[in-house]
């Protein structure tokens, strides 16, 4: 009976501090997000561009050159998996770009909130990724044939993101993405690097699939605006966004497992 009532104070102190704290936090963000930006964007040691030239991080070479081992560990799970959640499952705000199943996500690690299960099941891509200096967000993004996502813009110009092209449409031309009022075009084994702040949209205008491993990290900037970068981005994973995202993930394991089980059981019986 003691622990019922715990967990009922518990309960009703999470409300009470969710109400005081979600309009503060609000406020702190209207407060501090433009001036972020414009420190991000001032300071930034590769630039403000819209796309960005790979040379600048040298990392990139041996993602590139290990594409292939990414990609079987992705055809594996795509061979395996026929449950790979929707953008929109996982982060509802996407509803407002996608509303049906041919935008889906394969989760590794959101805002640094790591998913065990998939990466247990991709070692080699975990390896790789362990190598990109303060990567902060990366899974497996799935397009089906004749999607389109409508513009859109990236929460926060202080993280950078890179698309690794694994399976890419023959007639590529017809797949695309624009950045602001620039045009890229995915090759396989190839990376994309842009700034996600800026407008951007994305067509696949063919008849296959287009997978890519999409990666956030952190933007390269001189001291002390690294350090405030980090500590804005740090808040960023804690707030009610990401943290809903991180809620649906876990319930999305937990329905799946439960659907494991029951055939289980039900092999048993």
């Amino acid at each position: 009976m003691q622990n019922i009532f715990k967990k009922i104070a518990a309960s009703l102190r999470f409300r009470w501090q969710k109400r005081l704290l979600d309009p503060l936090a609000v406020r702190f963000e209207k407060l501090t997000f433009p001036s972020m930006e414009r420190l991000v964007k001032k300071r930034s040691k590769v630039g403000d561009h819209t796309f960005f030239r790979k040379e600048e991080f040298p990392w990139v070479k041996e993602l590139e050159a290990s594409w292939q081992d990414i990609r079987r560990e992705l055809d594996a799970v795509l061979t395996v998996d026929a449950d790979i959640p929707s953008f929109q499952d996982v982060s509802s705000p996407q509803m407002q770009l996608t509303q049906d199943n041919k935008w889906r996500t394969f989760f590794f690690y959101f805002y640094g909130h790591r998913r065990d299960e998939n990466c247990h099941r991709c070692p080699r891509t975990i390896e790789l990724l362990k190598k990109i200096p303060d990567m902060k967000t990366a899974f497996f993004s799935i397009l089906s044939p004749n999607k389109h996502i409508p513009p859109h813009r990236g929460p926060y110009n202080g993280v950078l993101r890179l698309h690794l092209g694994l399976r890419i449409p023959v007639d590529r031309m017809n797949c695309k993405i624009r950045v602001g009022n620039d045009f890229g075009y995915w090759q396989q084994g190839e990376a994309l690097i842009f700034d996600d702040s800026y407008e951007h949209e994305v067509w696949n205008d063919t008849e296959e699939i287009r997978v890519v491993l999409f990666v956030d990290f952190v933007r390269p900037l001189p001291q002390p605006a690294a350090l405030l970068n980090k500590l804005y981005i740090r808040y960023i994973a804690g707030s009610k966004f990401i943290q809903d995202a991180v809620g649906n993930l876990n319930k999305i394991k937990d329905e799946k497992h439960v659907k494991e089980i029951r055939p289980q059981q039900q092999a048993v019986s």
